[in-house]
């Protein structure tokens, strides 16, 4: 149920076996190794040196650990670099290449690094596919990171070129979907069209979807053809990725996780939040500075887990201060055990720690790990060994299932278009998202996330927070599914090539609540207008549509001027603006309630999950607190009284 990255190339091998026992011995199992070592591997072309791998293997095996490897695609070494210089990618705000002396320095579309990152697959799939110790893969390592599923590369435009062309046949056809009529961008045969980028100024918004659309798929290509390459060589093992927030893929990752076993994740709490939150005062995001917001988390698990709709793995657990965001805290005392408690209760069935021990030099040597640079215990090291313990008093716990009678809708298209076409600098579709899910997490609700393709049947509620481009399949499962349904702004808005619906927004979801989007303003942040339930007032943010709304429906909420602002028609639910935080939990706790979905009334910071039989509580605070708990309750873990960053377990 533990595991941990390891890196033998950086440590002397007479420290291997040492290592490997403490791993053991500290209650970890797995061992992720080999995703960065291919100028090890392949010190130069075609001479191979895996005497040291083979050792390595045998070493952590000899202790009892089974190893996941990997392949070592995410940092091709200079020689290959210096041998196919199109590899780099081109940046697509500067038409420059990028450079080599990091990591991710590939371009998905290139021909050559595509063949050569499938030889060495290839050859380290042949090599280690059936070994003994060996019980899983791991492909390439947080594909897409650092903004490199685009490039602006020659070979990105011939593949472009070529995507159009097959995806429109007729250029014609390509001119009517995209509207090339307008500013006379009309195209007179595919070898005419160039990316959209470098632009005197923004670039025909349906052009910029077609190309993130294609550069997801050259994504998919790349990794569908390196997960084909494992399995024919490694029968009976398992094979996932270690993905990074959806957000920061720009790809698709439902698409990208179809073939997987299970998909995995990379949890950084302290390190995301002080990116995400980054502008957000002090006095909202102080209080969470060590331990991370309670939702954000637990976001991205459900999101994970919902790739492939089976639990999940965390590949990379944050052990102590990270050196990557802004600003990098340390962990509150207790919180590495917490996250994992938490990660479990979401859906893991393995957290492994980045990393073994912290790195002395490098890009990353202000990076914890498990251990110092001399070889003492990191504070992280005796919060393990109390959630080992911690573990044993959970036997079943990998055979509880996580199955939520909510359902959240979301795709990275809804991502695309929003930031394709903002509108309003303050309007960010994560945001959007990310605050619905909070309100639910608050009401004690959990969650799943779905896919537009995904069936809907056995929700109560399906809640679509953003959700731009409707099409006729995703109405039909909503309408046949028997839920609550919640759409939020923009929702509808767009065809399958970025026009306005010719019948206004929601569009095709107008057949399940007959309101009209007469018009969209978009206002600062800072100048946020009364929103009203009855009399109660709240705030309406950003993004603010003008409904009209029939007499057959209800109007449940109406802004400052009187007009509506949510409406309802029998199950389903339109909201027409973004809103604070207490609107989302009042309007959320009314249509649950309808819905027959439990709420549960909870202190401040603190959260509640459900993995089958087992109900958690996490305190995100350092004060103490009384949480309400069924009187049948046995606990297995604390008690109703949640000490200060505690974590309680009752069956």
């Amino acid at each position: 149920m533990l595991g941990i990255c390891y890196y033998p190339e950086h440590w002397p091998e007479s420290i291997w076996a040492q290592d490997a026992a403490e791993m053991y011995g500290l209650g970890i199992r797995y061992v992720r190794i080999a995703e960065f070592a291919w100028s090890r591997l392949e010190p130069s072309p075609g001479q191979y040196r895996f005497d040291w791998l083979d050792r390595a293997i045998s070493t952590l095996a000899d202790a009892g650990l089974k190893v996941v490897m990997c392949t070592p695609t995410a940092t091709p070494p200079k020689w290959l670099i210096d041998m196919y210089p199109s590899i780099l990618p081109v940046d697509v705000k500067t038409g420059h290449s990028r450079g080599f002396g990091s990591r991710r320095h590939y371009d998905f579309s290139s021909p050559d690094y595509f063949r050569e990152a499938m030889r060495i697959s290839t050859v380290l799939a042949e090599r280690y596919g059936a070994h003994p110790a060996v019980v899983g893969w791991q492909t390439d390592n947080e594909l897409a990171c650092h903004d490199t599923t685009h490039s602006g590369s020659d070979a990105a435009l011939t593949a472009f070129r070529a995507w159009c062309q097959q995806h429109y046949a007729d250029i014609d056809a390509l001119n009517s979907a995209w509207g090339n009529v307008f500013w006379s961008m009309e195209y007179r045969h595919f070898g005419e069209i160039e990316l959209p980028i470098l632009a005197v100024t923004e670039t025909n918004p349906a052009h910029q979807l077609a190309y993130r659309r294609f550069s997801s798929d050259q994504v998919v290509r790349f990794h569908d053809e390196m997960v084909r390459i494992i399995r024919a060589h490694a029968p009976g093992r398992f094979v996932t990725h270690n993905f990074i927030p959806m957000v920061d893929t720009q790809t698709d990752n439902y698409a990208l996780a179809k073939p997987l076993d299970f998909a995995s994740f990379d949890n950084y709490p302290l390190g995301r939040s002080d990116l995400f939150f980054a502008k957000r005062g002090a006095a909202m995001f102080k209080p969470y500075m060590r331990t991370g917001h309670p939702d954000f988390s637990s976001y991205y698990f459900d999101q994970t887990r919902g790739l492939t709709g089976k639990h999940f793995w965390i590949m990379e657990q944050q052990p102590g201060p990270v050196n990557w965001a802004k600003h990098n805290p340390r962990p509150e005392p207790g919180m590495v055990r917490l996250w994992s408690w938490v990660s479990f209760a979401h859906g893991a069935d393995v957290v492994s720690y980045f990393r073994w021990r912290q790195a002395p030099f490098a890009q990353e040597q202000m990076h914890a790990g498990l251990k110092r640079i001399d070889n003492s215990k990191a504070a992280a090291w005796p919060e393990i060994e109390q959630l080992v313990r911690e573990l044993a008093l959970c036997p079943d716990l990998l055979q509880q299932q996580v199955k939520a009678s909510v359902a959240m809708v979301s795709t990275t298209e809804n991502q695309w278009v929003c930031e394709i076409e903002r509108q309003g600098d303050s309007f960010n579709q994560q945001e959007v998202e990310f605050a619905w899910y909070s309100a639910l997490r608050q009401l004690g609700v959990d969650v799943d996330f779905v896919s537009p393709e995904q069936d809907l049947t056995g929700y109560k509620l399906v809640l679509v927070p953003c959700m731009p481009v409707v099409r006729p399949e995703f109405a039909q499962r909503c309408k046949d599914s028997g839920a609550w349904l919640v759409f939020g702004p923009r929702t509808g808005s767009k065809t399958t090539e970025f026009q306005l619906v010719p019948q206004l927004a929601p569009g095709l979801l107008q057949a399940l609540i007959p309101v009209k989007v007469l018009s969209v303003e978009t206002i600062r942040p800072d100048c946020a207008e009364p929103l009203f339930i009855g009399q109660k007032q709240y705030q309406s943010q950003c993004w603010r549509e003008e409904l009209e709304v029939p007499p057959s429906c209800q109007v449940l909420a109406h802004y400052h001027d009187g007009l509506p602002a949510v409406a309802q028609h029998q199950r389903a639910v339109y909201v027409a603006t973004v809103s604070c935080d207490d609107f989302l939990k009042a309007l959320f706790a009314d249509v649950l309630k309808q819905a027959g979905v439990e709420t549960v009334v909870l202190p401040h910071d603190v959260r509640l999950a459900r993995r089958g039989g087992l109900t958690f509580l996490f305190n995100y605070s350092a004060k103490p607190c009384k949480v309400a708990a069924p009187a049948s309750a046995q606990w297995l873990l604390g008690s109703a009284t949640l000490d200060g960053y505690g974590v309680a377990i009752y069956r």
